[in-house]
């Protein structure tokens, strides 16, 4: 089987600037979602930090005569371990940055990573706070990775909670992402994927603006995953655009002996069309194409200032 991706970043309707950030690495089968938060600048360069630390991880650690800045754990397997290790390295450089930086202090984001092992036919995933990891399969959609948030620690805690009382707990706190302290607690899962398969990774954007069905029907309805993505990100804007919104979709396909393709999704910038929306970066200079760069564009800062993700305590 061979997997193929696409992605889109977009500001939004109501942000300024999109701290949002992405990659697909092909050539590893890596593909990332970060969501950046903080202050003037901060939420950009944590997210962009996030998806370059975790490439250049993967590209750096390519060879098998190369040290891992961590300890391997013997209870996982070594994509497990590859992946695992990424995002801690990522929320050490992040943490590390905004310590030494007053401009940069308190920043932070989440992080969802998904990567394919052509050889072992699966899928593993890695997390940090409320960007989120989807599956359609058969006409289903069944979400794989579990929100690090306020809301739902206390159900894990207190499941009986009425409505009455999970409607006063506030709905946008998240209680883990890198860059809040200098260790972090990674949720690490494996699938084992089919052909037909599609994998969204996204931002709270995303899913936050628009319902699982919806994207379920997206999915199964557009013509391809470039298409789909846009579709996406579409929707989220009818719905309000809220915030800034990413999605990488990742379609598993049988076929033998191919590596992952790369199908071109246009890249969003932040800056604001006239009448509201975003303008594609690049337009007019056929700057579609998805690269091999670790990062998604965005200007730093938020309109409004940052969604309340606070220090774990």
């Amino acid at each position: 089987m061979r997997a193929i991706a696409a992605g889109v970043s977009d500001v939004g309707l109501q942000r300024e600037h999109n701290e949002d950030s992405f990659v697909v690495l092909k050539e590893y089968d890596l593909f990332v979602v970060a969501d950046g938060m903080g202050g003037h600048r901060a939420g950009d360069v944590a997210s962009k930090l996030a998806t370059e630390t975790i490439s250049e991880f993967f590209k750096s650690t390519a060879n098998d005569d190369v040290t891992w800045p961590f300890h391997f754990d013997t209870n996982l397997s070594e994509e497990e371990n590859r992946l695992l290790t990424g995002i801690r390295v990522a929320n050490r450089q992040i943490f590390e940055r905004s310590t030494r930086s007053r401009e940069y202090h308190g920043m932070g984001t989440t992080v969802v990573g998904a990567m394919f092992s052509p050889r072992k036919n699966r899928m593993y995933i890695g997390h940090v706070g409320d960007s989120r990891c989807y599956r359609v399969r058969d006409g289903a959609i069944q979400l794989l990775t579990r929100d690090h948030s306020l809301i739902n620690d206390y159900l894990l805690a207190m499941p009986d909670l009425t409505e009455e009382q999970r409607s006063e707990l506030p709905k946008n706190v998240i209680t883990r992402a890198l860059g809040m302290q200098d260790q972090v607690v990674v949720d690490i899962q494996h699938d084992d994927p089919r052909p037909g398969d599609v994998y969204c990774l996204c931002s709270d954007g995303l899913s936050g603006m628009v319902t699982d069905e919806e994207i379920l029907k997206v999915v199964t309805t557009s013509a391809d995953i470039r298409v789909a993505c846009q579709a996406l990100i579409t929707r989220a804007n009818e719905h309000g655009g809220e915030d800034n919104i990413t999605a990488v979709l990742i379609k598993i396909e049988e076929h033998l002996d191919a590596p992952t393709e790369e199908i071109p999704a246009a890249r969003r910038s932040a800056a604001p069309r006239e009448g509201g929306g975003a303008a594609a970066e690049g337009e007019g200079d056929d700057d579609l194409g998805m690269s091999d760069e670790p990062t998604a564009p965005g200007i730093p800062g938020t309109a409004g200032g940052p969604r309340p993700k606070p220090q774990p305590s």
